[in-house]
């Protein structure tokens, strides 16, 4: 494939690419995106054209925005309440609404900049850590034994796939992970009477949240969000990107900001709530992508998805094996553990980061705990060298 450049003269922005390794960055945070969009558009009982042309819409809008793999992504918390307790829709459209208007207001009020200036580095890394952990332990335990033995077999022989090939820029290694997916799906469970029974034209469908399913969606969905998305979706994600382009000076008012407008935008429209996520970005990045072209093209495949396959969607993405998404799981959350190695000469941030990730992966409420546990550590830590420097 040529590498097709698109040059801007701005100041500000930076190149898209549409090559081979953003073609296979563009799938590096599939194994977390795709399940919960399933998940969530059953249990809600939601129209499937509608979610996944929303989905693909934010990736495009984000892609042209930032310019970088930045990521896209499904509210995890509200996620897994909606999956476990079948939420109906409404309710999730207007927690959707509901955390838009609160990011909107951080944002505005200048009070997320303060956030940022509050919550040492130590205490992002080990959010980050935290969070590569439980998509490491999902991927594990839920993704790789979906499918029993062959299961295993075809998650062994992605995963040394993608050992041998990761970094490879003339062969990037998700391109050829999820060709094996394809072929699998192809070769054992592709019913093209099914695939074609569920072909036709899709559009989003408009919806109105009413002021009760705001109040209870908040009340339900939003307020276990926060915590995650002040925590992973803003502060963990403006770290990863001043690691990966350091050069972009990307401010958490800028991702705070967009993360609003999404949210703001989604519920009327039928979308699911979206984040970013410093998951995401690592996932893209692991798997080649280095601009926003690895994202517009993961959102060319939802909105394509959607416009031509949305009332079946579910059934299609059904038969693609969950141990190949496993594998890219477990990469993201691998890449997003490695984050850990900028501490190790630091006898004293490192156990920090680490119990903030094993509190925020553990616990109810995990990341809020590991925030206020962390800083209050740091805080002890440095009050007890600024003692012993004064004796």
């Amino acid at each position: 494939m040529k590498n097709a450049t698109l040059s801007s003269h701005t100041k500000n922005s930076a190149p898209l690419r549409f090559n081979r390794n953003e073609l296979a960055g563009a799938f590096g945070d599939v194994g977390t995106d795709l399940p919960l969009i399933v998940g969530v558009a059953l249990a809600a009982k939601l129209d499937g054209a509608s979610v996944l042309i929303m989905f693909g819409v934010m990736q495009i809008l984000t892609g042209l925005r930032y310019r970088m793999p930045m990521p896209v992504q499904p509210l995890k918390a509200m996620a897994a309440i909606v999956i476990a307790q079948k939420v109906n829709g409404s309710v999730l459209y207007g927690a959707g609404l509901a955390i838009g208007v609160v990011m909107l207001f951080f944002t505005l009020t200048g009070l997320i900049d303060k956030l940022a200036r509050w919550v040492p580095k130590c205490v992002v890394r080990g959010i980050q850590f935290g969070l590569g952990l439980q998509l490491a332990t999902l991927a594990v335990k839920d993704y790789v034994r979906a499918d029993g033995l062959v299961g295993y077999g075809l998650a062994l022989f992605a995963f040394a796939l993608t050992i041998f090939l990761i970094g490879n820029k003339k062969y990037p290694a998700a391109l050829f992970v999820i060709a094996l997916g394809l072929l699998y799906t192809f070769i054992f469970k592709w019913n093209w009477a099914t695939v074609t029974q569920q072909f036709g034209l899709g559009f989003p469908s408009f919806h109105a949240p009413h002021w009760n399913d705001i109040v209870s969606g908040f009340f339900l969905l939003a307020l276990p969000q926060i915590p995650l998305s002040l925590g992973n979706s803003v502060l963990a994600t403006r770290q990863i990107a001043e690691d990966l382009f350091p050069e972009r000076k990307l401010t958490v008012r800028q991702i705070s900001f967009t993360y609003s407008l999404m949210n703001l935008l989604n519920p009327f429209f039928g979308g699911v709530p979206t984040c970013h996520g410093s998951g995401g970005m690592a996932g893209h990045y692991a798997f080649g992508g280095r601009t926003g072209g690895s994202v517009i093209i993961y959102g060319a495949f939802y909105l394509l998805l959607g416009l031509f396959f949305g009332k079946g969607f579910d059934t299609i993405t059904g038969v693609f094996p969950l141990p190949i998404l496993g594998v890219v799981l477990l990469f993201e959350g691998l890449a997003l553990m490695l984050l850990l190695r900028d501490l190790f000469a630091s006898s004293s941030e490192l156990p920090i980061a680490v119990l903030v990730g094993l509190l925020a992966s553990s616990l109810p409420y995990g990341y809020l705990i590991g925030v206020i546990v962390g800083i209050i550590l740091v805080y002890l830590s440095q009050r007890g060298r600024a003692n012993f420097v004064s004796r």
